[in-house]
């Protein structure tokens, strides 16, 4: 009975134009593009005309796309230390 509850919600996401996971994949690779785009933008840009005070805020821009788009970024990260004990216990259980 409980089981037969589920159901209506994982037939949803099968159908296109229905909210499910890929709306939010697809609105954070656009919302990463246009952040790309505006990096893009300020590497082109002819920074000779501009003064300090401008610089310095489009430094602070960057920063802030970069970070964000760092966080946004759910990767696995690994240290050294942590690869090493890995392969050391793949290599004591094989």
């Amino acid at each position: 009975m409980l089981s037969l509850s589920f159901l209506p919600l994982q037939s949803m996401a099968g159908i296109p134009g229905s909210p499910g996971l890929t709306d939010t994949k697809t609105s954070a690779s656009i919302e990463a593009n246009t952040q790309l785009l505006r990096l893009q933008e300020i590497k082109d840009m002819d920074k000779s005309d501009m003064i300090s005070s401008e610089k310095k805020a489009l430094r602070k821009e960057v920063r802030a796309i970069r970070n964000e788009m760092r966080s946004n970024n759910n990767g696995i990260y690994l240290s050294v230390g942590a690869i090493i004990i890995i392969i050391l216990l793949l290599i004591l259980l094989l």
